[in-house]
């Protein structure tokens, strides 16, 4: 079978160029093709263009996925490029998500020059970051730290700290990987204190749902223990009717055919954590993820999703 013609979709920035540039040297090794034989199509997202205020008070994550669902269902690209954690729980009927590429390393990083660590930064500290999860974290763990918004891609953000607009930063350390930055984390955060969002670290890919010939192509490069990995924690997401509007992290692991998850949801000023577990075969990965928002969900305080 002749390699199809294929014109993958994604945002503009470095980061989400260097995730294509990945995908698209995977798909040219799994075929033998050349990579010049895969297009790249840039579409600039509602997301992109919004930097003056949270995504949440615009619409949510969405903003980062919209205009590239509407090339797909137009038949201007045959494959979306999106990292996992920007994918919202509900897309378009005539779309899918086949799969995830393999994870990178899912934890955060903490980046400052005028500390090691959270714990050593001063009171009443600058801890810029446009995830509500993040800020609501760094308060749980630190009170007297403030969270002002920063948005803009790593190197704006990284960018702005070095020029003093905020104190510390953190960032996803898979980001800062993909873009040869890793030297950037001052220090890396364990997932035991700092549990990441859900689908952070993978790259996730979306097709037209009638497109078998963009499924065989991808199927080749996708990994299973990721895909049911991100699979539970959408799942837990949906389970909680989760978006950028609300504080929720999720981890699954998968070790030896089981599939372990971790989820919390927090109060936005970190006064209070809800957390949950759960453990399954990891084929029942789906399943998992909802048990453990459905187990979540009735424990938490009237309003607190909506907030």
């Amino acid at each position: 079978m002749s390699f199809p013609r294929l014109r993958i979709g994604t945002r503009g920035s470095p980061l989400a160029l260097a995730q294509t540039h990945q995908v698209r040297s995977a798909l040219a090794r799994a075929h033998r093709v050349s990579e010049e034989a895969i297009s790249v199509c840039v579409i600039r997202t509602s997301g992109d263009a919004i930097q003056d205020r949270p995504l949440s008070e615009a619409g949510g994550k969405g903003l980062f996925t919209k205009e590239l669902d509407l090339a797909l269902m137009n038949d201007e690209i045959d494959l979306a490029v999106h990292s996992g954690k920007d994918i919202p729980t509900l897309i378009p009927d005539d779309l899918a998500i086949p799969g995830f590429l393999e994870r990178e390393d899912v934890r955060d990083c903490f980046i400052s020059s005028i500390a090691e660590n959270l714990a050593d930064l001063p009171r009443g500290a600058r801890v810029g970051t446009a995830s509500l999860r993040r800020a609501a974290q760094v308060k749980h763990v630190r009170g007297d730290l403030t969270t002002p918004l920063l948005r803009g891609n790593v190197e704006t953000r990284l960018r702005k700290l070095e020029a003093g607009e905020v104190d510390a930063t953190l960032l996803a350390l898979a980001g800062l990987k993909r873009l040869g930055l890793q030297d950037k984390a001052t220090a890396i955060l364990s997932t035991r204190d700092f549990l990441p969002a859900p689908g952070q670290g993978a790259i996730g890919l979306m097709i037209r749902a009638d497109d078998p010939s963009a499924q065989h192509c991808i199927a080749p490069i996708l990994h299973e223990p990721t895909s049911l990995a991100v699979a539970a924690e959408r799942a837990f997401l949906s389970a909680l009717d989760g978006s950028c509007r609300t504080s929720i992290a999720c981890l699954a692991e998968i070790a030896n055919g089981q599939l372990s998850l971790r989820g919390m949801v927090l109060r936005p000023d970190g006064s209070e954590v809800f957390e949950v577990q759960r453990s399954g075969v990891a084929a029942d990965a789906v399943a998992i993820g909802e048990a453990a928002g459905g187990e979540l969900l009735p424990r938490l305080p009237a309003g607190l999703l909506a907030a």
